[in-house]
């Protein structure tokens, strides 16, 4: 979703302002690709490398700037494939990271996640970018996370050694249009439950918190570190979003309001349990001092990511 957002934008530019953008578009699966941007691939401004980013990468010509954000992002694969996810991540930006070297790009970018922060004290309020906390190391499903630790060093390291000027975007928790029903975090699945007409159900007591940040806010926030950006990293995350998931579920539910959706708990004790709160929200006033802000608002952005899905799913979730 993110990726293709990055591509979109780039291209709207070419289109727009006649930028003279040339996208050199990395990806592992070219089937997906052309599902996702059927429209893309008979462009002039955009060349396809389908490879695995683990592999080193040969390419002709320039690259100025190398945006990297490859890795299993879906949380099931974590826990089913840890290897595939730390491999993934750690050896795609070393690769990309050499592929900066050879060709001395200006600026390298690491899409980079809430979850590098680990545990944070209770009663937190919302991250800064020093706010870190712990992490397990010895469980597997710190993957991810630590992997996204060790692919931010690996760009500090890089800079200092090789001189790639390298920005970390730490995004919050995204959603919108472009995000797979299946995909495996809260929001996709409270948008699935919507599209298919069914009551949202909780198994747990839904009291974390979050911050929600929509698709293309996110992405906006990114140009913005990378092009004004001084500090090695920003992140990115509407505060306005922050709520519970409890809270997201009941606000995906107002979406479709003549549907007469309810939000249901599993276990009655959890529809009483509404505390202690656990926070993995962002604070991002370091990119807000770069000029960023949000611009649309959750009740928005939802009705977006909905209508969106009802428009390639049908409504009700029929395919029709």
């Amino acid at each position: 979703m993110l990726g293709s957002y990055v591509l979109r934008t780039l291209l709207g530019l070419n289109d727009t302002r006649m930028a003279g953008i040339e996208v050199v578009a990395l990806v592992r699966n070219e089937q997906k690709f052309l599902m996702v941007l059927p429209d893309v691939i008979a462009r002039n401004d955009v060349s396809l490398v389908v490879q695995d980013v683990r592999t080193p990468l040969t390419l002709d010509g320039p690259i100025d700037y190398v945006i990297h954000g490859a890795s299993p992002a879906r949380p099931a694969l974590h826990g089913i494939d840890p290897v595939g996810t730390i491999t993934g991540i750690l050896l795609g930006s070393v690769n990309l990271l050499e592929l900066c070297v050879v060709k001395g790009s200006r600026r390298f970018v690491l899409f980079s996640s809430a979850e590098i922060y680990g545990k944070q004290p209770r009663g937190a309020s919302l991250a800064s970018e020093e706010s870190y906390g712990g992490i397990d190391t010895l469980s597997p499903r710190s993957c991810y996370s630590e992997g996204k630790r060790a692919a931010e060093t690996l760009s500090a390291a890089y800079q200092v050694q090789h001189g790639v000027r390298s920005t970390v975007a730490r995004f919050g928790h995204v959603y919108g249009p472009g995000m797979n029903l299946d995909d495996g975090r809260v929001q996709a699945d409270f948008a699935a439950d919507v599209v298919a007409g069914r009551n949202i159900v909780l198994r747990s007591s839904g009291a974390s918190m979050r911050t929600y940040t929509y698709v293309a806010d996110a992405i906006a926030g990114m140009f913005y570190a990378l092009l004004l950006g001084r500090e090695s990293a920003y992140n990115i995350a509407d505060e306005r979003g922050l709520l519970s998931i409890r809270q997201l579920a009941a606000r995906f539910a107002q979406v479709r309001p003549e549907r007469g959706l309810r939000v249901v708990f599993a276990r009655e004790a959890d529809d009483r349990a509404f505390s202690p709160l656990t926070v993995q929200g962002l604070n991002s006033s370091r990119l807000a001092s770069l000029g960023w802000r949000p611009v649309v608002d959750l009740p928005t952005g939802l009705d977006r990511m909905v209508a969106h899905l009802e428009l390639v799913s049908g409504p009700r979730g029929t395919g029709s």
